[in-house]
């Protein structure tokens, strides 16, 4: 019969921490090997600019990331009011204009009809109908 091979343990470990040493030196490797971001490369490599630029930008970045991360709801809060807003301001707008034409064929009927008996009900009628693209307006006698 043959002996089984035991492995002491202290030994194993020894055998995992030189592992794991090899692996963080491929990785340290890995990461010093990085090529530059694209608009690194192209701005600051290729044309030219100054590093101080690449300083500020880079410090506008972190400084954004990191008001992001802090002020998420009131973001959240600003971007929902917005959309909001976008979406309901073509309503706004087509009701805003109907009332402005309202109010103007109004002034229109009143001063080209000379009428003066009509009511108020039936001149908010007249108008609304004028700006609708009705013709009661020529119906009406002088």
């Amino acid at each position: 019969m043959s002996k089984k091979e035991t492995i002491n343990p202290k030994e194993f470990r020894n055998l995992n921490n030189d592992a794991k040493k090899m692996n963080n030196s491929d990785k340290l490797k890995k990461k010093s090997d990085k090529d530059l971001p694209w608009w690194v490369e192209l701005l600051f490599v290729q044309i030219g600019l100054p590093d101080k630029l690449l300083v500020k930008i880079l410090k506008a970045k972190r400084n954004s990331k990191e008001l992001i991360n802090n002020e998420k709801n009131s973001i959240i809060t600003i971007l929902i009011l917005i959309t909001s807003f976008i979406y309901f301001y073509p309503v706004i707008r087509y009701a805003k204009n109907k009332l402005d034409c309202e109010t103007i064929a109004k002034n229109y009927i009143i001063e080209n009809r000379n009428i003066i008996k009509i009511n108020n009900k039936k001149l908010r009628m007249l108008s609304t109908n004028f700006c609708n693209g009705g013709n009661e307006i020529n119906r009406i006698e002088n």
